[in-house]
């Protein structure tokens, strides 16, 4: 079934799961393999009820509670994944990840935290990547509670045990952005040519912890439209298509002479196999900025929305945040900083050599102008006007992105400049953006 879902049969996939789920009632592990593929073809409620069932059958199964509690989250239930959390780390005190993403789910207060929890569980801790987590969980609680200075000596800690777990390098991803934006040059783009027509993909992109997540909430609680979350389609489509490359760079150079056509419809059927019905389809990966040459010239009715946020604020919210994978370039305010800058420079060439094509969104201006900039955007994208995207709050679609609790709040401000707090010690960071113009 993993197979079909990487060849792109996802349909084919969900069926057959679909007739395999009532065999698997009695088998805790079956549901558990069952509900990871649900989620990777974005069927969170078939997911949801193959691990409330594995949960079920095998209720002091520390992993199973835990899938259960991830399911849960991305489905809104905050509270019952608080619960299933509390009961992974009851059975087992060493889940420094349960930890960290309980930690997640909710501002704590004075009268209501983990915070001693979360310190004896990092003197308990014996692998870098445990204690990493924990110190994560205890930075955010810390910061609910006003603790600034702590909370940013913990989350310091948390970053250099992470970063030194990892083998990246920050210059292979500058490299990567600098030939992309020499292959995708004038010329080229000069072929990209929009569709009048608003009746393909959405792609909602910016860098991660931007407010992406925030605006593929407000767009999706619109009648007309659906978000299927942050998928691999396009890059997977493009590696189908493009064939094998050796290496990066390759790769850059290859998909710059490819055939568009053929990765359009790539694409396009690749999102067909989700089986969706709205006339709308969003497509909420951030990364898919490396990609928007790709996009406008592969799928000229598509609509790219690039969401912007204040770079010191984007970069903090980066470095608090554990990401599962991804976003090496975040632990560490060297490779930060210089991952910023470039990404910037790349989304400046895109404007150049796509002039008018990005449909760009300030999270500043939306969160003190919530109808306003909604407006806006609405009508750039061609939709009519819904004010079910005033309460995108309120929207019952599932989010699984790191920002899957704070979307379930109606907007607030309270990370406007939330940097300052720790403007010593991101010092840094404020220092790289600054001497790239950024500040």
């Amino acid at each position: 079934m993993r197979a079909l879902v990487h060849a792109g049969r996802r349909a084919e996939a969900d069926q057959r799961l679909l007739a395999l789920e009532p065999q698997l009632q009695g088998d805790a592990r079956g549901l558990q393999a069952a509900g990871e593929i649900f989620l990777a073809n974005a069927r969170f409620s078939e997911a949801l009820r193959c691990y409330l069932r594995a949960a079920e059958l095998a209720p002091a199964d520390p992993g199973a509670l835990y899938n259960l509690a991830s399911a849960l989250v991305a489905t809104g239930d905050l509270a019952g994944a608080e619960a299933a959390f509390d009961q992974v780390i009851a059975l087992d005190p060493t889940d420094a990840d349960a930890f960290y993403n309980r930690a997640t789910l909710r501002r704590w207060t004075p009268a209501e935290n983990h915070v001693a929890a979360l310190e004896a569980a990092i003197a308990r801790a014996r692998h870098p990547a445990a204690e990493a987590a924990l110190c994560y969980g205890l930075a955010k609680e810390l910061e609910d509670l006003g603790e600034h200075d702590a909370a940013w000596s913990w989350l310091a800690r948390g970053a250099a045990r992470r970063r030194g777990q990892l083998s990246y390098r920050v210059e292979a991803d500058l490299e990567t952005m600098a030939q992309i934006a020499a292959a995708f040059d004038a010329p080229l783009m000069a072929g990209a040519t929009p569709s009048p027509e608003p009746v393909g993909p959405i792609f909602v992109l910016g860098l991660p912890r931007s407010g992406t997540t925030l605006v593929d909430r407000i767009l999706s609680a619109h009648s007309q439209v659906e978000s299927l979350g942050e998928i691999s389609d396009f890059a997977l489509s493009l590696m189908r298509t493009v064939g094998p490359a050796d290496g990066k760079g390759d790769l850059v150079a290859r998909s710059a002479q490819m055939d568009f056509a053929a990765l359009g419809q790539a694409y396009r059927d690749s999102l067909s196999a989700y089986g969706r019905a709205a006339p709308r389809l969003i497509d909420k990966t951030p990364a898919n900025y490396l990609y928007i040459g790709l996009i406008a010239l592969s799928l000229p009715q598509a609509r790219i929305v690039h969401v912007r946020r204040d770079p010191m604020d984007n970069g903090y919210a980066l470095l608090k945040t554990l990401f599962r994978t991804g976003c090496p370039y975040s632990y560490s305010q060297s490779d930060l900083g210089a991952y910023i800058g470039a990404y910037h420079r790349l989304m400046d060439h895109w404007r150049t050599v796509l002039p008018g094509r990005l449909v760009e969104i300030d999270y500043e201006a939306l969160v003190q102008d919530q109808e306003g900039e909604s407006r806006r955007l609405l009508a750039d994208l061609d939709l009519d006007w819904d004010p079910a995207c005033l309460d995108f709050h309120a929207n019952p679609a599932p989010a699984a992105t790191a920002s899957a609790a704070q979307v379930r709040r109606p907007i607030y401000r309270d990370s406007l400049a939330l940097w300052r707090r720790y403007e010593a010690g991101l010092a840094p960071l404020s220092d790289s953006l600054r001497a790239q113009g950024l500040l």
